[in-house]
């Protein structure tokens, strides 16, 4: 009984093992997936997946990399996928200083507006957050998500995750939880909330010890939630449960 909340399956370096990773998926007992878009093709190909296997949900948005172009039909086609019933969330949107790739005046501009589209649409956000700290708190307060929301690979110190906390928000913990040199994230992890924290994988990206240097997959959510275990001294099934039922609570599953 364990979800892995953000994965991205439809990207390409799935293509020729597909059946594999869904294989490998099974065998790990990883009960539930969430394909998470970052544009309008990525979304699109989310719902379909959903549809396709019974354990895949899907989340549909723009990601701050992807911001410029977008138009109202964009948002137009999003909304209509939001109204699916396997779409849980609206992500992953929010504000990505490190690589800036968006000008950060866009960036902001449809962060808030993927904000209003997810109220909107009745669903919780799926946050990025990579070096906007203090932008990413202000737009959140001044605009506030209707229906919650998780920040996702959270690696921000534990007085942010107060602050986020304290504003109803989850935190999910990835592959760099298990990283020797993951001091905040680990502090986090202490910390949080049993009933605040998600576990997930951001596959193909950022993959756990003891894997690490490969592409990354949902069945190693497991690395993940272990760790949470070794650092809150728990069962691993009881980390798992907590985090599935914390996940099932945010996105109404």
């Amino acid at each position: 009984m364990i979800w892995d909340t953000h994965a991205h399956l439809d990207d390409p370096r799935y293509r020729e093992d597909f059946e594999q990773i869904l294989a490998n998926i099974k065998m790990a007992q990883i009960s539930r997936v969430t394909n998470v878009g970052y544009d309008l093709p990525s979304s699109e190909n989310s719902v379909e997946l959903a549809h396709r296997y019974e354990f895949i949900y899907a989340a549909v948005g723009v990601h701050p990399h992807d911001v410029e172009g977008v138009s109202a039909k964009t948002w137009e086609r999003l909304l209509q996928l939001a109204q699916d019933d396997k779409v849980i969330g609206w992500g992953e949107i929010g504000l990505d200083y490190y690589r800036d790739l968006s000008p950060r005046s866009i960036q902001k501009d449809i962060f808030i507006q993927q904000i209003e589209l997810a109220n909107q649409a009745g669903l919780p956000i799926i946050i990025h957050n990579r070096d906007a700290h203090e932008d990413l708190l202000k737009t959140i307060k001044e605009h506030p998500p209707q229906h919650g929301g998780v920040f996702h690979c959270y690696s921000g110190s534990w007085e942010m995750a107060k602050i986020v906390l304290n504003l109803g928000f989850y935190i999910s913990f990835a592959g760099p939880l298990t990283f020797k040199n993951s001091r905040y994230a680990v502090e986090v992890a202490a910390k949080v909330p049993r009933d605040r924290f998600f576990v997930e994988t951001d596959s193909p990206y950022l993959t756990p010890e003891p894997y690490r240097g490969k592409r990354n997959e949902p069945a190693y959510v497991r690395e993940v939630a272990a760790k949470i275990a070794e650092i809150r001294k728990l069962d691993f099934e009881e980390v798992a449960r907590q985090s599935f039922e914390n996940a099932s609570k945010l996105f109404k599953v």
